[in-house]
C-alpha cells in the first residue's frame, strides 16, 4: 500500500538528501520549507498540519526542520525553543490523531555536560551545555511524552553537498590559507547527510519501523578530532599548501561549550534495522570528489 510522507525542512542538507533518495519510491513524498521553491508549512502552527495531513492524507512525517545555529541560540529568545520543542510536539500530536509515525531528527548536544569517554548510548542522561542542545532535549521528551509513533535518530557533524557545513568550509579555508588553526579536543565521527537519508528511506520504504518505537544513534563509523578531519579534507582535495595545525577550544571563544566526546554508539540501530554504516572517511572521500567536479564545471 503507498503511504504519503510529508518532508519538513526539505532545503537543509538532509531535507535535500531525502529529495534525491526517494525519487525511486513507491510511496508519495511530499517536501515543505519556509524558503521559497519550496511548499510552505508553519510546523509551529498546529491547525496548519492538521489540515496538511488531511488534505494529503499523510501518515508519516520525517521532520529535518530545526534551529540548528548553535551559537545564535544562546540570544535568539523563545524562536528556538518554539521550532525545537514546541514545533516537533506538534507534528506528534497530528501523527498520534491519525495513527501515524514521526520520524525526528535530533543531536549529539543533548549530551556533553558530563566528562565521559565513551561513544554515547541512547539511553544515556542528556546534560546538554547550551540552548540548541537544551531544546532539542526538549523535543525528544515532548514527542515520548504525546505517545505516537516515533522514530528519533541523534546524528553528530553533519555535512553534505548542500548548504553550508564544515567539510565546505574546509575546502575553501585550505585552499586559500597558508595556515589554520583546527581544535583537536572535541571527538566525534562525520555524518555524510546522503548516508542518513538512505538509512531513513530503507527504515520507512520497506516498513522497518513497525513495532521499532524509540531512540536511536546514526553517525558514520570511527572516530576522529575537526583537526583529524580537516587533515583529510585537504588531503582529498589536494590542499596540501595549506599548514594544518591543531588547537585547544579554549582558543575559540565562543558562547555555548560544545560537546567534547560526540561518538554515538551505533549497536541499535544496526541490530534494530539491519542497516550497514560508511566508515566516516568512504564518505567524505565521495564528498569531496562530487564538491571538486562542481567546482571543475
Amino acid at each position: 500500500m503507498i503511504m504519503k510522507i510529508l518532508v519538513t525542512g526539505a532545503n537543509g542538507q538532509l531535507g535535500n538528501e531525502m529529495q534525491i533518495v526517494s525519487k525511486n519510491s513507491r510511496d508519495e513524498y511530499i517536501f515543505t520549507d519556509v524558503c521559497d521553491g519550496y511548499q510552505k508549512l508553519d510546523i509551529t502552527d498546529i491547525d496548519a498540519i492538521r489540515k496538511e495531513v488531511k488534505d494529503n492524507d499523510i501518515r508519516c512525517i520525517i521532520n529535518c526542520a530545526a534551529w540548528t545555529n548553535v551559537d545564535k541560540a544562546e540570544t535568539a529568545g523563545d524562536i528556538v525553543e518554539t521550532l525545537n520543542a514546541t514545533a516537533p510536539e506538534n507534528l506528534a500530536k497530528v501523527m498520534k490523531e491519525v495513527g501515524g509515525l514521526l520520524i525526528h531528527i535530533s543531536t549529539d548536544y543533548v549530551f556533553g555536560g558530563d566528562p565521559y569517554n565513551t561513544p554515547c548510548r541512547e539511553d544515556q542522561k542528556g546534560t546538554p551545555t547550551g540552548v540548541y542542545g537544551l531544546t532539542k532535549l526538549h523535543g525528544e521528551q515532548k514527542i515520548q511524552a504525546v505517545g505516537c509513533h516515533y522514530i528519533i535518530i541523534r546524528t553528530a557533524w553533519l555535512y553534505s553537498e548542500f548548504g553550508h557545513n564544515f567539510v565546505k568550509t574546509m575546502l575553501s579555508l585550505t585552499a586559500t590559507k597558508p595556515q589554520l588553526k583546527v581544535v583537536f579536543d572535541q571527538t566525534g565521527t562525520p555524518t555524510y547527510a546522503g548516508d542518513l537519508a538512505d538509512v531513513i528511506f530503507d527504515i520507512v520504504e520497506n516498513r522497518k519501523f513497525e513495532g521499532n518505537d524509540g531512540i536511536y544513534h546514526f553517525s558514520n563509523e570511527g572516530v576522529c578530532s575537526w583537526y583529524d578531519f580537516t587533515k583529510k579534507i585537504a588531503e582529498l582535495a589536494g590542499n596540501t599548501a595549506c599548514d594544518i595545525e591543531p588547537c585547544h577550544s579554549d582558543e575559540f571563544p565562543s558562547p555555548v561549550k560544545r560537546p567534547a566526546y560526540s561518538v554515538l554508539d551505533k549497536t541499535k540501530i544496526k541490530e534494530t534495522f539491519g542497516v550497514k554504516i560508511p566508515y566516516w572517511e568512504d564518505s567524505v572521500r565521495k564528498v569531496v570528489a562530487t564538491l571538486k567536479e562542481q567546482e571543475a564545471k
